[in-house]
């Protein structure tokens, strides 16, 4: 089976110590664990030449895309200004930074990475039928993604840490009590042995 490797929203906004949401880290290693973990993953998917997309958020300015939301992301995008399109928040951070080779994700506009963007397109006309997936926050982004992936005929898997959630119980949550539901789970060690 065709698989493809989908960073979720590794961007300055939650990686760099000047990102708004980085702050609100509760359990630092396992945040710290996550980013080294999807450094090696990524490099292990691009040296066995695995499709790679990159899915970010990014909003133009006043945020007309979740115009008048009165709850949930919704609301909390806006109120706390993350993800300003063409700003520091928004870029991909560092060592994360896609590849010409690489598919960059447009027109996303809610928690999953499929929500108003060409990702399904793209994994669609590509034949594409595994899809390893990695980054931030498992509970919420990742979550989504995950169950849309699986109700779209894919076999979603993640990789348990290589993504983080704000803290332990809500990443042991996802893993224990979602992930069986809709996909599979394997861990960094696991994905390295792939081919």
């Amino acid at each position: 089976m065709k698989s493809a490797f989908i960073l979720i929203e590794c961007q300055n906004e939650w990686l760099s110590p000047k990102g708004k949401l980085h702050g609100l880290i509760e359990d630092r290693d396992l945040f710290t664990l996550s980013i080294g973990n999807i450094e090696k993953c990524l490099k292990h998917a691009r040296d066995q030449k695995m499709l790679v997309g990159h899915v970010g958020l990014r909003f133009q300015k006043g945020y007309p895309e979740l115009a008048n939301g009165k709850s949930g992301l919704n609301k909390a995008i806006p109120t706390f200004g993350t993800f300003p399109l063409n700003e520091f928040g928004s870029q991909f951070y560092n060592p994360f930074q896609p590849m010409d080779s690489e598919f960059v994700v447009t027109g996303r506009t809610g928690a999953s990475g499929f929500s108003g963007s060409n990702l399904d397109i793209w994994l669609r006309n590509n034949k594409i039928e595994n899809i390893y997936l990695v980054g931030y926050a498992t509970h919420v982004c990742v979550e989504s993604t995950f169950r849309e992936a699986h109700d779209k005929g894919y076999n979603p898997i993640l990789i348990t840490d290589a993504g983080s959630a704000f803290n332990k119980n809500q990443q042991e949550y996802v893993v224990e009590n979602i992930v069986h539901h809709f996909g599979e789970c394997v861990t960094t060690a696991e994905f390295l042995k792939t081919e």
